[in-house]
């Protein structure tokens, strides 16, 4: 694996010449949601108390309830409870039930967490003794630079297609807040695979961005896989380029680099043959009948000296091209 030009300096890691290659020609960027679009690590949003209960009491009956849960946005409420350092009391007979919420006794009170889903963010219900206590939100925020990333792929006329196995509503809410209408939810890691080739087989160049398990075909199956450096190494063996930092803005940087590469061995290629195709043929005596015309060894040298100077001098004007 090696960085490219200021790619390597970018955060950019570019596995293959073909990938490198193929990046240029990329009009379709099919993406995945949790940890490319969104951070991955679910953050409690707020809390809100409600009949007589206080904001406090609401945290602590939920990072209470949830510390016994191992569900991944049971982790966020505790660790916000922790960071605030609020009071964790212990729980009796706790049950949990899978996809709808957990309910135990704390200090004698009966206590219930609900979920419900709204604008992307999972809406926990605390009820104590059968009565409304509050509300706690959870979602997974949308990376800082994804929205501008979004905007200069689209300017750059890339189409986006967002490919998720989560939930619809989160999907779709997320996707609205970055201004994407093309979304497919609750889908299969097989699905993201037919999905990937299906767009090939339409005749696109695809790029696919993911950085888990379940996007590791897909990213495979792509023209270009992109891969997140913060997410799984699977993904990333399975990617011809990797984000190090995990910011889709790369994914831009990577085009023009590609782009200007490409363009870069085009000239070399150019400098490379035009000092043998005129040299050539004037040292094999083409003019020399009308012109009385030799190439003396000595020009033949230099040229050949000056031929290899040009291409090396333009590839290293990459080292200078901003990203």
């Amino acid at each position: 694996m090696v960085g490219v030009g200021r790619g390597a300096r970018e955060g950019i890691l570019i596995k293959d010449a073909e990938g490198l290659e193929r990046m240029e020609k990329v009009d379709m960027l099919v993406v995945d949601k949790t940890g490319t679009l969104t951070e991955g690590r679910p953050r409690l949003q707020g809390v809100i108390a409600a009949g007589g209960f206080t904001a406090a009491d609401v945290l602590k009956f939920a990072a209470s309830l949830e510390k016994m849960s191992e569900h991944p946005l049971a982790a966020a409420i505790v660790e916000y409870a922790a960071e605030r350092k609020a009071s964790v009391e212990a729980v009796s007979n706790f049950e949990s039930f899978p996809g709808k919420g957990v309910r135990g006794e704390i200090a004698a009170r009966h206590v219930v967490l609900g979920n419900a889903r709204e604008q992307g963010q999972t809406v926990m219900l605390i009820g104590v003794d059968g009565r409304a206590a509050g509300i706690v939100g959870v979602a997974d925020p949308i990376k800082p630079s994804t929205a501008e990333a979004i905007a200069q792929l689209r300017a750059a006329g890339i189409r986006i297609v967002v490919l998720t196995g989560d939930n619809a509503a989160t999907a779709t809410a997320v996707a609205r807040q970055l201004g994407l209408d093309e979304v497919e939810a609750e889908i299969l890691p097989e699905d993201k695979y037919r999905k990937v080739q299906a767009l090939q087989q339409q005749g696109h160049v695809v790029a696919m961005a993911g950085d888990g398990v379940n996007d590791a075909p897909a990213l495979a199956q792509a023209d270009v896989g992109i891969a997140m450096g913060t997410g799984t190494d699977v993904a990333m063996h399975s990617a011809r380029i990797v984000l190090v930092k995990g910011d889709l803005r790369g994914i831009v940087k990577a085009r023009v680099l590609s782009r200007r590469t490409m363009r870069n061995i085009r000239q070399n290629l150019f400098f490379a043959f035009v000092y043998n195709f005129i040299g050539v043929p004037i040292a094999a005596g083409v003019l020399y009948p009308w012109f009385g015309l030799l190439l003396s060894p000595m020009i033949a040298s230099a040229a050949m000296s000056l031929s290899s100077v040009s291409v090396i001098a333009n590839a290293l004007r990459l080292r200078r091209a901003e990203l």
